[in-house]
């Protein structure tokens, strides 16, 4: 059966923070309603939405549905602003040169704010679970919010992660990326959520930085390494998907490449 897609068309919000002290323009993709009636859709809550009208996220989600790739998925885009640098980051800690000082306000913002808005005006009050996404710093950000809030969230995606995020320069002499790196040390010290589920991409490309001259990119070897945290607090081989994009950028057009193979490994119709 092919499904009729017209109306996966993105729907433009302005919601006014409190928290962020700022308007936030919010893109709604809504699934066709012929595929809702009677259903709760999944929610996917997706940092840097800016990016996804650079992808033609439409395209990317009529796609999928048209064939019957994914079961019905609200996506939502949260574009960011000129403070992206200081409201994304990791809660509660922040980076070497203080990026990521507004991360527990996007914090709250998220799950005081964004959230309820979302319930409110989509016409859902209730979904069947809750994931985020993101790329680069917005990708730390999603996975440093679903890691502190395994009562809300079920699954992650990071594309291009900025998991070196450090609270040490590296030029600094006593730099150990074995306990500077900020996210690294948050999954050492979390504990094991049986419902979790991350998704990791990195393209061979994003960078050319090898800080520790393992003859590996940064970008790579940052998030090998903290896979194998996640495995060492017993998460199974299925409840971690990693893609690796031969020449693949830090840029959009390689994270458009990637999303589809999010899509489908998060929302796959069974």
């Amino acid at each position: 059966m092919v499904i009729e897609t017209s109306d996966t068309k993105a729907e433009r919000h302005l919601l006014s923070s409190k928290h962020l002290d700022r308007e936030v323009k919010i893109d709604f993709y809504a699934p066709p309603f012929s595929l809702v009636q009677g259903k709760e859709p999944h929610l996917l809550l997706i940092n840097d939405g800016q990016d996804l009208v650079t992808m033609d996220f439409e395209s990317i989600l009529e796609r999928l549905y048209k064939y019957e790739v994914i079961e019905p998925v609200f996506c939502v885009g949260i574009h960011c602003s000129a403070d992206r640098r200081q409201e994304y980051g990791t809660i509660g800690i922040t980076d070497f040169n203080g990026r990521g000082s507004k991360a527990g306000r996007y914090e709250k913002f998220v799950l005081q704010e964004l959230i309820p808005f979302i319930r409110k005006e989509s016409g859902f009050t209730s979904f069947a679970d809750l994931s985020y996404c993101g790329f680069s710093l917005g990708g730390l950000s999603a996975l440093d919010l679903v890691w502190s809030h395994p009562e809300l969230f079920s699954s992650v995606g990071v594309f291009s992660g900025s998991l070196w995020w450090r609270k040490v320069d590296q030029d600094d002499p006593d730099f150990n990326e074995e306990t500077d790196r900020i996210m690294h040390q948050k999954i050492k010290s979390g504990r094991f959520v049986p419902h979790y589920r991350f998704f990791f991409e990195t393209g061979t490309q994003d960078e050319t930085a090898d800080r520790n001259h393992n003859g590996i990119i940064d970008s790579i070897d940052d998030t090998i390494s903290l896979i194998e945290e996640l495995k060492k607090l017993g998460y199974p081989p299925q409840h971690i998907k990693y893609i690796e994009i031969r020449d693949g950028r830090h840029d959009v057009p390689t994270w458009g490449r990637a999303f589809p193979m999010f899509l489908e490994w998060a929302f796959h119709c069974k």
